[in-house]
């Protein structure tokens, strides 16, 4: 009888196994049969991810999307995005109908302890502030009690609101809208005396108003938001693929290898650089990728600092100072694990 279970039992931990080894490839073999990849993102936020006037995506979240398409296909365009709502964006992903979420999203334990969901990583640190007009006279949010204050539903803006407001004794009264379109324009039409997000949406948002020059982003950041991509918790190879190409992006740039000098660095003798870019080892064959899989993201997207510099960074109409995004070895946060 003891044989007897546990033969069955190593028989059930094979199908197990074999099961686990066919979900591990179904995402990309999915993607790789449809010739397309389904990102989920913005609605529209400049900077991160928004359509221009012929209907062009552009945003660091798009870079970030058109990355895993040069990786997986060698062609950065092969990228269907499927703009989402803050509340729809996670039901898209449980459902399939994207196969990765790239939209200013931020990393929670409850987001990923309770969806079946898994964040790949940090392409974005940021955190909530607030907007106000300058005639207002508010140099703080301290200065903010009794204000209304617009916000988007389905965010974790509303619950650090509530905390912010709640820890310094301050009231308020909350005007919440299901779109950040809806937002924006209820901030802009004078419905609320702030309007509060993601500082980096700010920095966005404020472009979309009247006058944008009478409006201000007040110096106090109130919470941790680090924004990245996620996927389904169901398929180890497909997080790992997104979580590398983000990493690769980041090395790349710490390695000093970019858009323009991506084919001469094949030719390095950087043992660093050997390894990243596929000519020593078979890193990209470990996820499923090719060995120029790294080439392939940096020659059609550029590596994570160029992508920032022309999206929100000094190439761009945001102008972000680089800050806690900037590489590791230059005081900010970003840092990727060794490709070895």
């Amino acid at each position: 009888m003891k044989k007897f279970v546990a033969a069955a039992l190593a028989a059930g931990f094979g199908m197990a196994l074999s099961a686990t080894g066919a979900s591990a490839q179904a995402t990309l073999t999915q993607v790789k049969q449809r010739g397309i990849l389904n990102c989920g993102s913005n609605t529209g936020l400049a900077g991160f991810g928004v359509p221009d006037a012929q209907g062009n995506w552009k945003g660091l979240d798009v870079d970030l999307c058109r990355a895993i398409a040069a990786t997986v296909f060698n062609d950065p365009n092969k990228v269907k995005f499927i703009p989402l709502s803050a509340k729809d964006r996670f039901t898209a992903l449980q459902s399939g109908e994207v196969d990765v979420l790239v939209r200013n999203s931020t990393w929670t334990m409850t987001r990923d302890a309770s969806l079946g969901l898994l964040f790949t990583g940090v392409n974005y640190y940021d955190g909530q502030g607030f907007l106000v007009r300058k005639k207002l006279g508010v140099n703080s949010a301290l200065q903010l009690n009794g204000a209304s204050v617009c916000t988007q539903q389905g965010t974790t803006t509303e619950l650090n609101l509530a905390d912010y407001f709640r820890a310094n004794n301050l009231k308020y009264e909350v005007v919440a809208f299901a779109t950040s379109d809806e937002t924006v324009k209820a901030y802009d039409a004078g419905r609320c005396d702030a309007f509060t997000t993601d500082a980096s949406g700010l920095y966005a948002e404020r472009l979309k108003l009247t006058n944008p020059d009478e409006h201000l982003v007040l110096p106090e950041i109130i919470s941790k938001e680090p924004l990245g991509p996620a996927v389904r918790n169901n398929d180890p190879q497909w997080f790992n693929l997104v979580k590398w190409v983000h990493f690769a992006m980041l090395n790349a740039e710490e390695l000093g290898v970019t858009q323009a000098n991506v084919d001469e660095k094949t030719k390095s003798d950087n043992p660093e650089i050997k390894r990243l870019l596929g000519t020593e080892g078979k890193f990209g064959e470990q996820v499923g990728l090719t060995p120029d899989w790294v080439v392939r993201i940096v020659k059609h997207v550029g590596n994570y600092g160029e992508s920032f510099e022309r999206n929100v960074g000094q190439g761009s109409l945001l102008k972000i100072a680089r800050g806690q995004n900037g590489l590791w070895t230059k005081g900010g946060l970003q840092y990727a694990p060794p490709v070895r």
